[in-house]
């Protein structure tokens, strides 16, 4: 018998000692056999530091980006090798491709946030200067930089690839080098995505390290500078929680743990409406699909009183026709669960819930002594919810859902809270009024919710579908902790810490120009200068411009703007200016017209701008100055040889009076040729 191998410190070893199994959902088979024990955890941890890390380190947040995008790409490249080990767990191919196409989207995502709203640099400013004097000589702004430890992600059985990719992009974007220990029951799946990993050469020595079984001490050998994330049962997860080293060296922590997920009726919702059948359709597709072994599957479905009996026959229609057995037969449907071992905890689950109350509507009872770890789409049902308390803490993790009754609006988002904090929700109601009232009285409980109607349905990804974009996480039995979530999820990777100074050492800092920090001007214009040439603070005053009565009229006339504030005498005479003013939007292209070199150039295009405030108004008569200056860079990566090499240069633009009074401040966005390209020999 073979055993699946751990990559630590930059080998792959085996360990010695007791073993655990994998085996083939489908037939039983033993595939592999597993342990961790006398692997050395603390030289694993030093390594990921000492080579990952620094090596992690030393790259920019673009740069990692890249780095995601191309780990990505080979990952796609490799797929088919990932779906036919994922088909030993039981899993049909739609199960499979949610798992494997969609955690590598992930990685696309993650890459394209970060290459899009990152710096060129290796620390982050994380927003404006905050002004802590009243001579503007003392300031501050809080930056994010990599933490020096390892994050240790330890995941669950039912996505082996997706639970790990989701995990590893912003920890990799972060900076950190990370330490995966899969659940042992589809290990065999992440090992192969880990080896692609390492195989390809993309990532550096020490980036990812692969615990298959135990991680033993590992805990113990962390500090404060480490981070864990566990996915799995509650149990288990507040064990590690409690861990005396974890809370001795405030490690943080984030948990994701059981879920007992509802999609809620609305009460405007009638067998008639489209609605309805919409309902129906999301609780079948999340009971079944991975055959049920999903922390966002549906396993509270709750109704008002009268239409029990009609959603229930409707679900028992559609799931008698959901054809289980062997993913690779053709017409199968649904899979088995992941082993042997979580049938019979399904089955003991299901026989507490009836024990408990509730009614067998349809299965309920597997065959334990079949081959394959088969268990049928089971549909309790609970006539008494508020009296029958395990059904809100009792999770089967299966193919398994209970219906329940509500009273009234009330009564339904209580029942909505029962779960006491949940991953996932969903509401079905075409009552915009009812949807507002649901947000206010679940939200709290809920880590996301979906309101489905038909018109969201036509390109919903439903319930159960965490993106990348979004916080994946809830509250209380759902773990608190908070996962994905766009570049939220990067900070929590990061140390997020407060700089105090003067402008121009917060400018120095951050390699961005701040307000108030000083500023290089030469006789070359910035707009003359290639992107490696221009340097934060480069900077330009204008000659002056005095605005009149004539500018008013003739902007108007040409834009069609004729607000009252502008044209109208007396209107403008008993408005908060007392007299006319200029167009703001005049006064940008006013701006502009100070600022702008018209020759051909580096700078290719300005396509966007940020942040304008008008400050003070501008009347007839008043002269304004502008002064640019070079505020950041962003080097944008050449997809291909014949692109062209550019980068963004954001600018800062403030525009003054004669009293040299601010009078408009904003950034723009301009699109300027580098010298030299990424793929120059």
């Amino acid at each position: 018998m073979q055993q699946l191998a751990s990559f630590l410190s930059g080998t792959w070893q085996s360990g010695r000692g007791r073993e655990r199994t994998i085996q083939h959902a489908i037939s039983g088979e033993t595939l592999w056999q597993v342990t961790s024990e006398g692997l050395d955890m603390a030289a694993a941890r030093r390594y990921a530091i000492e080579q990952g890390g620094e090596s992690l380190h030393a790259m920019t947040f673009i740069e990692r980006a890249a780095m995601l995008k191309a780990v990505a790409k080979h990952l796609m490249s490799q797929k088919e090798v990932f779906y036919a080990l994922s088909a030993q767990t039981g899993a049909t191919r739609a199960d499979s491709w949610v798992d494997i196409e969609g955690g590598i989207g992930t990685l696309f995502t993650f890459a394209s946030l970060g290459s899009r709203e990152l710096p060129d640099d290796t620390l982050w400013p994380e927003d404006e200067l905050i002004p802590l004097s009243k001579e503007g000589g003392f300031a501050a702004r809080h930056v994010l930089t990599s933490k020096s430890g390892v994050a240790v992600h330890i995941n669950a059985f039912n996505f082996p690839c997706w639970g790990m990719l989701e995990k590893l992009a912003p920890t990799w974007l972060a900076g950190m080098p990370a330490i995966i220990k899969p659940a042992t029951a589809t290990a065999q799946v992440t090992q192969a995505m880990v080896k692609a990993i390492v195989d390809s050469g993309l990532v550096p020595d020490g980036a990812i390290s692969l615990i298959c079984g135990s991680a033993g001490d590992l805990l113990d050998q962390l500090d404060h500078q480490d981070v864990v994330t566990f996915t799995g049962s509650a149990v288990t997860g507040q064990m590690l929680r409690v861990h005396p080293n974890i809370v001795a060296k405030s490690i943080p922590f984030t948990m994701e743990a059981d879920s007992l997920n509802c999609c809620v009726l609305g009460d405007d919702v009638t067998p008639e409406q489209p609605e309805f059948a919409l309902f129906i359709r999301e609780v079948v597709r999340e009971m079944t699909a991975k055959a049920g072994q999903k922390c966002t599957a549906i396993r509270r479905i709750i109704v008002p009183q009268a239409q029990v009996e009609a959603v229930s026959q409707a679900l028992i229609v559609r799931l008698e026709k959901v054809a289980v057995g062997d993913p690779a037969q053709e017409g199968i449907k649904m899979g088995s669960l992941v082993n042997t071992d979580q049938r019979a905890d399904v089955q003991e689950k299901v026989d507490a819930l009836v024990t408990a109350g509730c009614q067998i509507r349809l299965g309920g009872k597997a065959d334990l002594n079949a081959a394959g770890a088969f268990f049928p789409p089971t549909l309790l049902f609970c006539p008494q919810p508020d009296e029958t308390p395990a059904v809100h803490a009792t999770e089967a993790f299966g193919p398994v859902a209970t219906l329940m009754p509500y009273q009234d609006r009330e009564h339904a988002m209580a029942l909505a809270r029962a779960g006491e904090g949940s991953l996932a929700g969903t509401l079905v109601t075409a009552d915009l009024r009812l949807a507002r009232q649901f947000i206010a009285g679940a939200a709290r409980a809920h880590g996301r919710i979906q309101i489905l109607n038909e018109e969201s349905a036509k390109e919903s990804t439903g319930h159960g579908s965490p993106l990348p974009q979004l916080v994946h996480g809830g509250p209380g039995r759902a773990g608190g902790g908070e996962e994905l979530g766009g570049l939220r999820a990067v900070k929590h990777y990061l140390q997020r810490t407060a700089i105090q100074g003067s402008p121009s050492m917060l400018a120095a800092i951050s390699q961005q120009w701040v307000r108030g920090a000083q500023v290089q001007e030469d006789r070359v214009h910035p707009f003359r200068k290639y992107f490696e040439e221009l340097q934060p603070g480069d900077s330009l005053l204008t000659p002056r411009r005095t605005l009149t009565e004539t500018d008013i009229v003739n902007f108007a006339c040409l834009s069609g703007d004729h607000f009252y504030a502008h044209m109208d005498k007396i209107g403008a005479a008993e408005s908060i200016f007392g007299e006319r003013v200029v167009h703001g939007y005049f006064l940008i292209s006013a701006a502009a017209g100070l600022f702008v070199d018209a020759g051909v150039g580096p700078v290719i295009a300005n396509y966007g701008m940020e942040n304008l405030r008008f400050i003070e108004p501008v009347k007839p008569g008043d002269t304004i100055q502008v002064r640019l200056t070079c505020k950041r860079k962003t080097l944008k990566k050449q997809r291909a040889a014949d692109e062209k090499p550019t980068g963004v240069v954001e600018w800062s633009v403030e525009i003054v009076n004669q009293h040299q009074q601010p009078v408009a401040l904003y950034s723009i966005l301009t699109l300027v040729s580098r010298q030299h390209g990424d793929f120059d020999a």
